[in-house]
């Protein structure tokens, strides 16, 4: 029996369940659930050769991030390129091929053939969320944006997936500096599909970029049902809410956020642990003493220092290395690292070799007080951060401990100019830029008062 999928497309399966509980996998991957992969797990029992089912496996594994994923990732693709060498579509052929390349370290290589297989089937929504995710790992904001523009018309009212690529567009949007036009997409996206998180979030960021903190707390706190059925992604939609707290200087709701929402579950999933550590940092450079918050996610940190999986993932594993003084993994994570930038024959090394690299050194250096070194290092990265992937909400830690080294080296001038800089690409003076210029004004006037 025949089978397609909710987009219209063939499946080379014949159980018409196993279809169905592929259909809901991809509708959970749209909207971040919890559920996706018992979803996946019920097509692959149904339907044991189930292509698809496979090569999402494979694709899941691979963007954890996690080096002890990958034999779990290489053995569903290979069990994918067995079947559909047997019998397959065209569209699966094309996704096995992009599964090989994204194991071979090829990120942008996968994406692209992805997005071959998007062109010859422009309503396959599965391929299209893939390619935002692994465009984000990238932080390829505009390659994410022209990804969705170029199908963008075949999502009407009609398709099943319509309002979530309507919130993966706002992001792509936020991403490229379009904020009117973002929220409008975002808003609008969430009107449609009450379960859309990542929509939500999209107008979240809006009001991050812009200096919207007051907004960005009512439209996060009155709504956390938007997120409740998600996965670990449900940290990161808090974490957002916590920053808006954070500008606003409402340290203790920030604290209170942390623990029981943020880190109140210690997971060990990279993205977890950047939510963490980068408002753990973001604390700090405030004043605030944060206990011993850094010690359970710098023993967690310890284990993963020879990954390198996700540059993204390393440099906040640094932070927490750091900030929980554990020199000595921080060193050996510092080792690895040069070691993948001496031969960038992949994605993630390249990017190590490019802005990893230096971005790491300065972080250790300004947890060791170095600031001449931390600003020295940080900045020589600062134009290729947006390469270790994330976002720029995600990548603003970064930032943030660039101007903090600055300012602590004494180089005033410097600082200034970084933050009007992050002002013109953010789209906003925020609380925390206006806190640094108010005290480099403050040493610029003792300083002449003095003289």
């Amino acid at each position: 029996m025949a089978c397609t999928d909710a987009f219209g497309y063939d499946l080379t399966i014949e159980d018409p369940t196993a279809a169905l509980a592929w259909d809901r996998t991809v509708a959970a991957f749209f909207a971040h659930a919890a559920a996706t992969p018992v979803h996946l797990t019920e097509a692959l029992e149904k339907e044991p050769d189930f292509a698809m089912a496979h090569v999402a496996k494979g694709f899941f594994m691979l963007l954890l991030g996690r080096v002890e994923l990958n034999a779990t990732a290489h053995e569903a693709h290979d069990t994918a390129a067995r079947i559909v060498a047997q019998a397959g579509t065209e569209r699966e052929r094309g996704y096995v091929a992009a599964l090989a390349i994204y194991r071979s370290g090829d990120l942008a290589g996968a994406a692209n053939r992805l997005e071959q297989v998007m062109a010859a089937y422009p309503r396959d929504g599965f391929a299209l969320k893939l390619v935002q995710a692994i465009r984000f790992v990238m932080g390829d904001g505009a390659g994410m944006r022209r990804s969705i523009e170029a199908v963008h018309d075949a999502y009407g009212a009609d398709h099943p997936s319509a309002a979530y690529v309507n919130g993966c567009y706002a992001f792509t949007l936020e991403e490229t500096g379009d904020y009117l036009a973002a929220e409008a997409r975002g808003r609008d996206a969430v009107l449609r599909a009450a379960d859309d998180a990542w929509g939500v979030h999209a107008v979240a960021h809006v009001f991050d970029m812009t200096n919207r903190s007051r907004e960005g707390v009512a439209w996060l706190a009155e709504q956390p049902e938007t997120w409740a059925h998600c996965n670990n992604f449900r940290y990161h939609v808090w974490w957002h809410l916590a920053l808006f707290h954070l500008d606003r200087g409402e340290h203790e709701e920030v604290l209170r956020l942390y623990d029981t929402e943020i880190r109140g579950d210690h997971t060990d999933d990279y993205r977890d642990i950047s939510n963490g550590a980068s408002l753990l940092s973001r604390l700090e450079l405030e004043g605030v003493d944060v206990g011993n918050r850094w010690d359970e996610m710098a023993e967690i940190c310890e284990k993963r220092t020879d990954d390198g999986c996700v540059v993204f993932a390393d440099l906040h594993y640094m932070l927490a290395l750091g900030g929980g003084n554990r020199d000595g993994q921080a060193g050996a994570l510092l080792k690895r690292m040069q070691s993948d930038a001496r031969t960038p024959n992949t994605s993630m090394k390249a990017v190590t070799a490019d802005a990893g690299l230096p971005a790491a050194e300065g972080l250790l250096s300004f947890a060791n007080g170095d600031y001449e070194t931390a600003f020295a290092r940080l900045n020589t990265a600062r134009p290729k951060m947006q390469t270790v992937g994330g976002s720029h909400a995600q990548r603003d830690v970064f930032e943030r401990l660039t101007i903090e080294s600055a300012l602590r080296a004494g180089r005033l001038s410097s600082a200034r100019d970084l933050i009007e800089d992050r002002a013109r690409r953010r789209g906003a003076l925020d609380g925390y830029a206006e806190r640094r210029l108010e005290r480099i004004g403050d040493f610029e006037a003792g300083k002449t008062a003095a003289l």
